[in-house]
């Protein structure tokens, strides 16, 4: 039976189920049943791999099932700046030499954006990673999500994991953004209606015209903080936009998956939210959730101390080229501390070529390294007691290193245009 008259005897699936049923050797999966996936891709970071993995392998005596599928980044304790965080990196690189890891990313940025700029993660793949914001691989039409240390060791030793197939939440957004509002505004709206909880252990499902008009990086925003919803995965079918991605990121041609089986028939079992881009405005969330969203004329009364632009939802390519529009030319009202850390050294090299950099430099920026940071809490960058707003994808109270600290969280334009004025500003009018 040929691919075409299989799929017209099966019942109509969602992407997911699609993506479960090929990990798992199936035709057709079904939502609550428990499948055994085979891994394509397993990712971790220095905090969350080598450490914890490296102790437990050797208590098995075991040894990883397929080191071409693996994926080591070093980007949470980077720059190391104490013992405790030399002795973190140090086991990583050690670990890494000693197992031959052909796929080790140290100091380059943030996992969430590097893997994906390495051409690692296309359409129909099933991954995993180390990090609850590892749904971000969604956003090319792969199943990809975050585990802990257990699942991740038994996915060193089989490469397979069981999932429980879940059903899909599509959050359709038709029309298209307006000038200043982003991803993370359209992120941050639906995490303020459906709640923190909102999704959990769902597929959520990201489409609609407005979703389609997303760069590949924006798409990247928006399966990320499905995390912040509870959902398992977050997921985009993939178009031209991904392929033309993937071939950026030096895919050969004859790698190129198919995206075009990769999408939810039409008449598949879902719940959906229906939103319209037009008339959302720019969005910022108080502190201390993420689901605490309005928008930002709300908190046009709120002073500022310092303004981050940093962390995988917030600072690659078109998060800098975002935040420069409302600066050029301008500078930082007088008291704010305006920080800047490239998701990755790619972007940063992009953004310098095309002058980026130096606007934000100029308008009082004090760039950082590319690595998680202040969005980890590392580093002790972000002071006690003061008023943050920031395009992180968490505010959770101590997010950032100072439990005193009051954060908010906004796009790359509304942090932008708070640091000029001094307080949360709407960048709609600012936007060049």
């Amino acid at each position: 039976m040929t691919n075409t008259a299989l799929n017209a005897a099966l019942p109509a699936r969602t992407l997911a189920q699609k993506l479960l049923a090929r990990a798992a050797g199936k035709s057709h999966v079904m939502p609550g049943e428990i499948v055994n996936c085979q891994v394509d891709l397993a990712m971790f970071h220095d905090s969350s791999g080598p450490r914890r993995l490296k102790p437990m392998l050797d208590e098995l005596g075991a040894t990883i099932w397929d080191k071409s599928k693996v994926v080591l980044v070093m980007d949470h304790y980077v720059p190391e700046q104490d013992d405790d965080s030399r002795r973190i990196v140090r086991i990583a690189r050690d670990w890494a030499r000693e197992q031959q890891l052909p796929h080790v990313y140290d100091s380059v940025g943030i996992c969430h954006v590097v893997v994906p700029q390495k051409g690692h993660i296309r359409p129909g793949m099933f991954c995993v990673g180390g990090d609850s914001h590892s749904p971000t691989g969604g956003a090319f039409g792969a199943y990809m999500f975050g585990i802990g240390s257990t699942e991740m060791l038994g996915v060193m030793v089989t490469g397979e994991l069981w999932v429980k197939v879940p059903h899909t939440l599509r959050m359709a957004w038709k029309n298209k953004l307006a000038a200043g509002v982003t991803a993370k505004d359209m992120m941050l709206h639906m995490i303020g209606q459906l709640g923190m909880n909102g999704g959990q252990y769902q597929a959520v499902e990201f489409c609609g015209e407005a979703v389609q008009a997303l760069s590949m990086q924006e798409r990247m925003t928006l399966s990320n903080m499905s995390a912040e919803m509870g959902a398992q995965v977050g997921l985009i079918a993939p178009d031209a936009t991904t392929m033309a991605w993937l071939a950026q990121a030096g895919v050969p041609e004859n790698e190129m998956p198919d995206p075009a089986e990769w999408f939810t028939d039409a008449d598949a079992d879902v719940t959906t939210h229906a939103y319209d881009a037009a008339t959302l405005a720019p969005q910022v969330a108080a502190p201390h959730s993420p689901a605490n969203t309005a928008g930002v004329g709300t908190f046009a009364e709120v002073s500022i101390d310092v303004a981050y632009i940093g962390a995988c939802t917030g600072a690659k390519l078109d998060d800098l080229r975002a935040a420069a529009q409302i600066f050029r030319g301008q500078q930082v009202a007088r008291g704010v501390r305006l920080m800047v850390a490239p998701a990755s050294q790619h972007d940063q090299q992009i953004a310098e070529q095309e002058g980026i950099m130096q606007v934000l430099r100029e308008a009082g920026a004090e760039v950082l390294p590319t690595t998680c940071g202040a969005c980890a809490g590392y580093g002790g960058s972000i002071p006690e007691g003061a008023t943050v707003i920031a395009t992180t994808a968490r505010n959770f109270k101590g997010r950032m290193g100072s439990a005193t600290a009051q954060v908010y969280l906004a796009s790359p334009y509304t942090v932008a245009a708070s640091a000029l004025r001094g307080r949360i500003t709407d960048p709609r009018g600012m936007v060049l």
